[in-house]
């Protein structure tokens, strides 16, 4: 049964899609892992990052994406002929017990999801609060969706949106971990004190509350002036908002190998794998096996 990880942070341009797309494919390629990439943005870039535009192009054509089990969930009254199984996109760059799950710039209409959860609460003998049908609903939409091939995995990784919409939501109390990836300046460290607060109360919203601990916080370099002693700076305000062991030790460097990468729609690590983005990624890819089991053998 895999472990499912959400990779999220309230702001954007912070490695989320980088650090989700190159840790699944260090998995799968490097640890003989069976790894299930999940895309929940409509930006794709999930799912960019590994598949070529005119391939997303045409299973968006024959509504191959997530989109349609998402919308199978918001109206289960339609017949339907595919499931979540026969979503998924196989050896995704060539790599064996890498697949795809992939995303769409459509993924669901919020109007929709309030219209027919309205009728439900309408439609019931012993009438339920609208906000309890919510909460159900978003308890079951991404579990629902991931439960059909969760044995087929050993991790199913979950890129999510910036912000804190319904998929996101989702996609939390879907995991039993999260990642959670920022640059070292200070309105990344307000998206991960946001994000850690709004964990906590959905969390508590829940009976009994959700099983759900942060596995660890990944830092992704930049340029500028981002480095030396103002980098170890904001690293000290990190030391004192979390345990040494809630943050990695591994940080992924400014490489330019990195953003070419995507250019070629494939991880850095199979793009430029000897790169020094890739070898940061491997290492981190150690780690995580280590934070996920210590007494496993990484040979």
């Amino acid at each position: 049964m895999a472990t499912i990880l959400t990779t999220i942070n309230m702001k954007g341009g912070v490695g989320k899609t980088t650090l989700t797309v190159n840790l699944a494919t260090c998995l799968a390629q490097k640890h003989q892992k069976r790894v299930l990439i999940v895309d929940l943005d409509s930006q794709i870039s999930a799912t960019l990052s590994v598949l070529a535009p005119h391939d997303f192009a045409r299973l968006r054509r024959g509504r191959r994406t997530i989109s349609y089990l998402i919308d199978k969930v918001i109206r289960p009254y339609i017949v339907r002929k595919f499931g979540t199984a026969d979503m998924l996109l196989e050896k995704v760059c060539g790599i064996q017990g890498l697949d795809l799950l992939p995303g769409n710039i459509e993924l669901y209409d919020e109007y929709t999801v309030a219209e027919v959860l309205y009728k439900k609460t309408q439609n019931t003998t012993e009438k339920t609060k609208f906000s309890e049908s919510w909460q159900q609903f978003e308890q079951e939409l991404i579990t629902s969706i991931l439960e059909p091939v969760r044995d087929r995995y050993d991790y199913i990784l979950i890129d999510c949106a910036p912000g804190y919409n319904l998929l996101t939501r989702s996609a939390i109390v879907a995991s039993d971990r999260y990642l959670i990836p920022a640059r070292p300046e200070p309105l990344s460290l307000v998206g991960i004190q946001l994000l850690q607060q709004r964990i906590k109360k959905l969390k508590q919203q829940y009976n009994p509350p959700l099983s759900l601990d942060l596995l660890g916080i990944v830092f992704i370099l930049s340029g500028g002036v981002l480095s030396g002693r103002y980098y170890n700076q904001v690293m000290q305000r990190i030391k004192q908002d979390f345990t040494p062991q809630e943050v990695f030790e591994t940080s992924i460097p400014m490489d330019v190998n990195v953003a070419k990468a995507v250019d070629s729609f494939m991880p850095v690590v199979l793009n430029a794998p000897n790169s020094a983005g890739s070898k940061a990624f491997l290492k981190l890819t150690s780690e995580f096996l280590r934070k996920i089991d210590p007494k496993a053998d990484l040979w």
